[in-house]
């Protein structure tokens, strides 16, 4: 198993002018992230719009994927569903493509009833399941769901549990699981407004949409940290917070695509019912983009 670390983009799904999903422009956008020094990426995420996607949408984008990642860079795949069998079924098939891990997003249509008992059972049940290590995905700001420290700790006994992906920025929970946790287990802060912070703590690393418009400065927090050059991972971080909150807080994925689209990658419109990024709005993410030194 690849150990799980380092800096992994959620990439973006690009569509075609008939809002097909677009093989040559996923594949383009890859092998550009591919030259930055990433150690890999998370296809299916929620920047990658997975919401909105059918099954066989989702395979298709995994296949070209895989094709344009090399071997040696992780690939996670989102296979996270509000079923079980469905989550099990996905995840197999991700295996079958060539994915590294699983990334499984909290069930939370019922979300009343998606206690520690239910969230235990649905993880446990994909680790028994699953011929690759899973990792849970923690992101409460979309499903109202969040999974407490304690169920997680529990999850990261089982083997084939090998990490999490904490979208809440929530440092207390991130610490006592990290902590109490095997060592093995990756936690993975999953903003990059909050990366040096997330590695100060023992985070493993990072799943940003910053890094698909900012990858090289992402990869060089991580390595400057590593290499224990503090204050400049610090004053670069700093200058990555209202880019990242732009992609992500602020506009979310239009914002995101309509930065690609600044930058030289193809961005294309996101799927209805989302919007695209009204003009008035990219000139403020230029201006952003801009004060950032990414332009």
């Amino acid at each position: 198993m690849k150990e799980i670390r380092g800096v992994l983009p959620p990439i973006a799904t690009p569509f075609d002018a008939d809002g097909n999903v677009s093989a040559e422009h996923l594949s383009t956008n890859l092998a550009r992230l591919v030259e930055t020094g990433l150690h890999g990426f998370v296809v299916l995420g929620s920047n990658g719009e997975y919401s909105l996607l059918s099954k066989e949408e989702k395979l298709r984008v995994l296949e070209i994927s895989r094709a344009a990642i090399p071997s040696d860079r992780l690939m996670l795949a989102g296979t996270g569903a509000d079923s079980t069998r469905e989550t099990i079924d996905l995840t197999k098939r991700a295996a079958e493509i060539g994915a590294d891990a699983g990334l499984i997003v909290t069930p939370h249509y019922f979300r009343p009833q998606m206690n520690g008992a239910a969230l235990t059972h649905h993880y446990l049940s994909i680790a028994d399941a699953s011929p690759i290590p899973i990792l849970i995905y923690n992101v409460p700001v979309y499903t109202n769901v969040e999974i407490d420290a304690a169920t997680v700790i529990e999850l990261a006994r089982h083997e084939n549990i090998v990490g999490m992906k904490d979208s809440s920025a929530n440092f207390s929970k991130m610490g006592e699981v990290i902590r109490f946790a095997p060592p093995h287990f990756a936690v993975m802060v999953g903003t990059g407004g909050a990366m040096f912070p997330a590695l100060c703590i023992g985070a493993k690393g990072v799943v940003p949409a910053l890094g698909n418009i900012a990858p090289r400065e992402c990869v060089a927090i991580y390595d400057l940290f590593h290499a224990g050059k503090l204050d400049e991972a610090r004053t670069l971080q700093l200058k990555m917070v209202r880019p990242n909150a732009a992609v992500t807080a602020k506009w979310g994925v239009p914002g995101l695509k309509a930065a690609m689209e600044e930058l030289g990658y193809y961005g294309g419109l996101p799927r209805s019912p989302l919007q695209p990024l009204p003009e008035s709005e990219r000139e403020k993410l230029r201006a952003i983009l801009r004060e950032a030194d990414l332009m």
